[in-house]
């Protein structure tokens, strides 16, 4: 590939909270020929754009569909819930959901937690989006509880927040459309697994070129087994190794001498 040659980018999808940084930041460093666009969407339009075509992998909040949906789980984040600074819950390191029960817990419409049951009194009104939830906390309407990331995102100097014990949590995974696991994907799927630059896991490897059989080494000179001379190994025996066969005439004494 010539410098004037780029190829069609990965498209990469996160939602709010992740933060996506030191991955991309690995792909640009191994693939700088392929470009990475991120983009931010809202929690509950991630699987709606990766199924449409409109993302290559997303980085998504958990649950999603695995019937279409393939998701490699990456991490599990603690449950807090936010006040103001000056909130009674402040006085404890950890909050349970019985500390809530006579405060307003304000319910988002994009919250990502699964509940079976809100904990404290429901608010007359679902705010629309965290953010509005927010500002609801910091002019003293009610609590929030969110993933700490969240709370982390939509930090002001007015609130804090604290571990709420017992709360649902939120995972977040890499997901891709199943049907659409390219070698561009595997490569992510590398990145945020740790591989090295050289793994070849789960790509599709090559297969191996048969090896040619090893040549017979011919023995060398000095190991050619020394024949005796004048042909066969059963010639010589008679008057010891090494020596030339005797004459049998020569030694018989002579008649009548």
């Amino acid at each position: 590939m010539t410098g004037s040659e780029v190829s069609s980018p990965f498209r990469l999808v996160y939602v709010p909270g992740v933060m996506p940084d030191k991955w991309v930041r690995i792909w640009n460093e191994r693939l700088p020929d392929v470009p990475l666009t991120l983009t931010q969407v809202p929690a509950g339009s991630a699987q709606g754009l990766l199924l449409g075509g409109d993302a290559d992998a997303g980085l998504v909040r958990l649950p999603v569909d695995r019937t279409v949906l393939s998701a490699i789980p990456l991490y599990t984040e603690r449950t807090v819930v936010v006040v103001p600074k000056d909130h009674l819950v402040t006085a404890v390191d950890t909050v349970s959901p019985e500390d809530l029960a006579d405060e307003i817990v304000l319910h988002p419409l994009d919250d990502v937690l699964t509940w079976e049951s809100l904990p404290g009194r429901p608010a007359l009104e679902r705010p629309a989006t965290t953010a509005d939830a927010i500002e609801l906390v910091a002019a003293g309407i009610g609590v929030l509880v969110v993933p700490l990331s969240l709370a982390r995102l939509h930090h002001r100097k007015d609130l804090t927040h604290r571990p709420l014990e017992g709360a649902p949590e939120s995972g977040v995974a890499l997901s891709w459309p199943e049907a659409a696991t390219t070698d561009r994907v595997e490569d992510f799927i590398g990145i945020v697994r740790g591989r090295t630059v050289n793994s070849t896991r789960g790509r599709t490897q090559q297969p191996a070129q048969e090896k040619k059989p090893a040549r017979e080494k011919k023995p060398g000179p000095t190991a050619r087994r020394q024949q005796p001379a004048g042909g066969s190994a059963g010639r010589g025996r008679r008057g010891g190794t090494g020596g030339a066969t005797r004459n049998p005439r020569r030694g018989r004494p002579r008649r009548g001498s």
